[in-house]
């Protein structure tokens, strides 16, 4: 997913979401990708998986120095200016 697309997915279902966890993994070109996993308010999971790019940003967003520090960070503060 590009910042753009990030940031365009603000609906009902996010708004309570917070990021449960995230690791490195494989994209389907074989270049790495940020995949974050939410936890929705109503108790549902999703994931999502970003290009590099779009991953260092919402670490930044973050003020993350690793993944372990997105766990419980809530999805859309952390998108709003992606």
């Amino acid at each position: 997913m590009s910042a753009a697309v990030a940031s365009q997915t603000r609906d009902a279902t996010l708004d309570a979401a917070v990021v449960a966890g995230a690791e490195i993994v494989a994209g389907h070109d074989g270049a790495a990708e940020l995949l974050v996993r939410l936890r929705h308010g109503n108790g549902a999971t999703s994931a999502m998986s970003l290009d590099p790019e779009t991953g260092f940003a919402l670490l930044r967003a973050a003020g993350a120095a690793s993944l372990s520090d997105l766990v419980g960070q809530p999805w859309l503060a952390l998108i709003k200016d992606l």
